[in-house]
């Protein structure tokens, strides 16, 4: 899947506060490896760097466009690499932010990478829970009609996330303490066609990597439409509700 960070950081804001609620329960206090895995363009791993300067702080992501975005005076060893094959033997704090969603197998590699901490460890990760939402429903909804069915078959998935429950189940039953939580944010988006301009760097991008550009405009065209009217604009903006899932697991 091809990355835009550009368009990926025109939310930047909203984007990184769940990355600073997610951390705010980690209670490290003197790691020696941290690893953010699916680090994006970088700017959010290097607070990880800022806040515990004597670690090792490496960035991981499959996105070669995301990672020339990253900052190259961080702190942080940026690399290439996909989350599936990610060792977190000796790590004492592994991050994701807004990435699992995306591995179809995230369970079991969450359950393997419990084992692999160093003892002590942390994981924290954040995936969205807003596939209910009609931003992502219409969006699957579209994908079904049958000018798009052929070229779209499989590329969408129903709920690739899980409550947060069997997340705690999963990681209790690993031996970890588990903390989960969820937050729904009322983000107030500005300008003309905010959601699309939002899910244009997240949802929308495998619809548009399995599309021909031309076809690709056809479908954002009648996918903004629906989104318009799902959600409307108000004189001081978009609200647009965004559920989030939360998970800190701590290995004694």
């Amino acid at each position: 899947m091809v990355w835009d960070p550009q368009q990926y950081a025109v939310h930047a804001a909203p984007r990184a506060r769940p990355f600073t609620d997610l951390l705010a329960r980690v209670g490290a206090t003197a790691p020696r490896e941290v690893l953010d895995v699916g680090c994006g363009s970088g700017e959010l791993t290097a607070t990880l760097a800022r806040r515990w300067p004597a670690a090792r702080v490496r960035g991981l992501d499959a996105s070669a466009e995301m990672l020339a975005a990253a900052p190259a005076d961080a702190g942080v060893e940026f690399s290439r690499g996909r989350a599936e094959d990610v060792d977190a033997s000796g790590t004492d704090v592994l991050v994701s932010n807004a990435v699992l969603q995306w591995v179809p197998t995230h369970e079991e590699l969450l359950a393997r990478w419990a084992g692999q901490l160093a003892p002590g460890g942390w994981l924290a990760f954040q995936v969205p829970s807003n596939f209910g939402a009609p931003s992502h429903r219409l969006l699957r909804e579209l994908a079904a009609q049958p000018r798009w069915a052929g070229a779209l078959d499989g590329v969408l998935r129903e709920e690739p996330v899980a409550l947060p429950l069997h997340y705690v189940e999963l990681l209790a039953g690993a031996g970890m303490s588990v903390d989960a939580w969820q937050t729904e944010y009322q983000h107030v988006l500005a300008g003309p066609d905010p959601v699309l301009g939002w899910v244009r760097g997240t949802a929308l991008r495998p619809v548009l990597d399995a599309l021909p550009a031309a076809d690709g405009e056809e479908f954002t065209r009648e996918y903004g439409a629906l989104l318009r009217e799902a959600y409307p604009g108000r004189p001081w903006g978009t609200p647009f509700p965004f559920l989030r899932t939360f998970v800190v697991a701590h290995r004694s």
